[in-house]
């Protein structure tokens, strides 16, 4: 048996290479047909501006032979525009060269500093402008070469991932890679989730503080819910202002000591 399957294993490779050269001479003798864009369904780009992008490829390549034309080059010419995620081109039976393109792919949509881009999920930019609109969750920091957006990616595909957090947070403020703020539609309170470590642990935790506590002290009873630190939500109490009946008094901020009994969540509770 351990003969028959190595001589039927040589066959099959001898098949392999016979067949793969036999290709390479059709295509050194073969012409092109043309090179076709594939349809695509995406407002961040259309065929017609595939072929545009092409030039005068398309009608010349009529008179080259199918071996004469570099799909590499093109592939690779294709992908590196920014609207554009990733491009096959593909020599069919019938002697046309496809070109399949998949658009860019807008997982959040950054505003840094003055600027305004949408990035994929390898970080791949496009600008934002009024025909390039997706849906997407809202990120905003000051992002630097040490700090660049593709950082708070984990923290957009958790929230993408789960119904009620892409429900409820509305922006996430990247201040730093420590110190990522959450601002969830009810207003009142922001949350700080830290670095990316450990968010499933992060967001039990914030699970059982809006389970428990909120409801029971009110929504804007704090302004910062805290769950950098494990086993814990540290939360801050909102600082009240007095309103003095005259216009000419300062108005002082009055800062309530800390409900130490309702900071602290403990995760065996």
């Amino acid at each position: 048996m351990k003969i028959l399957r190595v001589i039927l294993s040589l066959v099959l490779l001898a098949y392999i290479v016979v067949a793969v050269s036999w290709s390479r001479n059709q295509s050194a003798t073969e012409l092109c047909r043309g090179i076709v864009v594939d349809p695509i369904e995406s407002r961040f780009v259309t065929a017609k501006e595939i072929t545009r992008e092409l030039g005068s490829l398309p009608e010349q390549s009529a008179k080259m032979r199918i071996h004469q034309i570099d799909t590499d080059s093109i592939e690779r010419m294709l992908a590196s525009i920014d609207n554009i995620e990733r491009v096959r081109c593909i020599v069919t039976t019938d002697n046309r060269i496809h070109v399949e393109v998949d658009p860019l792919e807008p997982v959040a949509r950054i505003f840094d500093r003055d600027s305004s881009y949408y990035i994929n999920r390898a970080g791949k930019r496009i600008s934002a402008t009024a025909r390039y609109h997706s849906d997407v969750p809202i990120v905003s920091g000051a992002f630097t070469k040490e700090f660049p957006p593709t950082e708070v990616l984990p923290l957009v595909s958790f929230i993408n991932n789960d119904s009620t957090w892409s429900t409820l947070i509305t922006h996430i403020k990247a201040y730093d890679r420590r110190n990522v703020i959450l601002v969830p539609m009810i207003h009142g309170h922001v949350i700080n989730i830290g670095d990316m470590d450990n968010l499933g642990d992060k967001f039990d935790r914030l699970r059982l503080a809006y389970k428990k506590i909120l409801p029971v002290k009110g929504w804007d009873f704090y302004d910062t819910l805290s769950v950098k630190w494990r086993g814990q939500v540290v939360a801050t109490r909102r600082v009240k202002r007095l309103h003095q009946a005259i216009s000419t008094v300062d108005i002082e901020a009055e800062q309530e000591l800390p409900d130490i009994g309702t900071m602290m969540i403990d995760e065996n509770n």
